[in-house]
């Protein structure tokens, strides 16, 4: 009788629930999903959650493969040489591939006062600690919101709507993956929520205080409640288990999703950096990596050779409130069109991505393999990026041996 091939999945986000649902094609490979918490978390809505409109997470039920095994725990270190993993509980599982795809959270903000006094919403459970706080604040409030990529804007927009006086503090560009067209549109509906926008180099916080955000140009806001939305880290696991990262501690793999230290540990998401080289975080990436880290499991498996990555982006979309919203146009390298979609349509074309994305996830549940999108023809610019960054880039070093 032929043993059970063991896969074992770190993360339960969109790349992690696609790849554990994807290698469930072949019944002798036994699949274990680990996770810190049992639900499926929906963060492309958490802002809805800090603005109560919308609970963002979902049962595992209704996204996960009948038959994958979930682990609710936190992995603490990998061991490559013994094909484990240990837990936070105290216990070890055995594997013989292992897919990487523990995403992303908050980064380290390095402002004075800003881990003590602003709220980031980058997990579940930041967003819900949010929540209560912004209930207990009074309706005019000052509400800062820093950030003014996607998630700050989406924030800033969703409390506005609710009444509240928001101010958005962009340490720069407002929305600067959007095209100029776009940027007009979005500035457009939060100037018409009642949301101050403060763009430009001297918006960059400096410190941030009980009742304050202060600016590098010299200005200080009144802030009862500070909301941060700038930058993501990754976890340091991959770091702390002796595995090549790059400098913000995504785990280095090659064009396949492997790791660039060992065949059987693949990545996926936001914390993959393939070719050191990695893709904007987001679901749009990390649904097609999760495929792919899985696709390239089930090829090793067979004995056959894995097909490379050949990610295209659409674009991003951006909610503004319940009732605006705008889609980006992009090229498939991920570089903003001038066309886009906003207002009411915006607005509707961003709740039906929303739904897709959990749709996806759902059809490939019921049946493995037929997810399709990381297959679409593309990604002649990310093979031109590689031919022209890869002699240049300086060979990977164990995140173990750096100083």
């Amino acid at each position: 009788m032929t043993e059970n091939t063991g896969v074992i999945v770190i993360g339960g986000g969109y790349a992690g629930v696609m790849a554990a649902n994807r290698l469930t094609q072949r019944a002798d490979v036994a699949v274990t999903l680990i996770n810190p918490r049992p639900t499926f978390v929906e963060r492309i809505r958490l802002h809805q959650l800090v603005a109560g409109s919308h609970e963002a997470v979902v049962d595992y039920r209704e996204v996960l493969r009948e038959g994958v095994r979930l682990v609710v725990d936190t992995v603490t270190r990998i061991d490559a040489a013994e094909r484990g993993v240990t837990l936070a509980s105290g216990g070890t599982l055995g594997y013989d591939h292992l897919v990487y795809a523990v995403g992303s959270g908050s980064a380290d903000p390095r402002v004075p006062g800003a881990s003590e006094f602003a709220y980031p919403i980058a997990t579940l459970e930041e967003a819900r600690r949010l929540r209560p706080v912004l209930d207990a604040a009074s309706a005019t409030a000052a509400v800062t919101v820093v950030g003014g990529g996607p998630t700050g804007i989406e924030t800033a927009a969703e409390l506005a709507e609710e009444g509240r006086a928001v101010t958005l503090v962009c340490g720069g560009v407002l929305g600067p993956y959007l095209h100029r067209r776009g940027r007009r549109s979005v500035a457009r509906r939060l100037a018409g929520l009642g949301v101050t926008v403060l763009e430009g180099p001297e918006t960059k916080v400096t410190a941030v205080t009980r009742d304050a955000v202060r600016l590098s140009g010299g200005r200080t806001l009144p802030s009862e409640v500070t909301v941060w939305t700038a930058g993501f880290g990754v976890p340091d696991l991959a770091a702390r288990s002796g595995l090549s990262t790059d400098a913000l501690g995504r785990l280095l793999t090659d064009e396949t999703l492997t790791s660039v230290d060992d065949p059987r540990i693949v990545a996926a998401g936001d914390s993959a950096a393939p070719s050191n080289l990695p893709l904007r975080m987001s679901c749009q990436a990390a649904m097609p990596l999760g495929a792919r880290a899985a696709d390239t499991v089930l090829s090793r498996i067979a004995g056959e050779q894995p097909a490379p990555l050949n990610q295209v982006f659409a674009g991003q979309c951006v909610s503004l409130g319940r009732r605006a919203g705008i889609f980006q146009f992009a090229h498939r390298n991920d570089v903003a069109l001038w066309f886009h979609i906003d207002g009411r349509p915006g607005a509707k074309l961003k709740e039906f991505v929303c739904k897709s994305v959990v749709k996806h996830l759902g059809d490939e549940a019921r049946k493995p393999g037929s997810y399709s999108l990381h297959r679409v023809p593309g990604g002649a610019e990310r093979r031109q990026l590689l031919r022209a960054a890869i002699p240049a880039a300086p060979a990977a070093t164990p995140a173990a041996d750096r100083s």
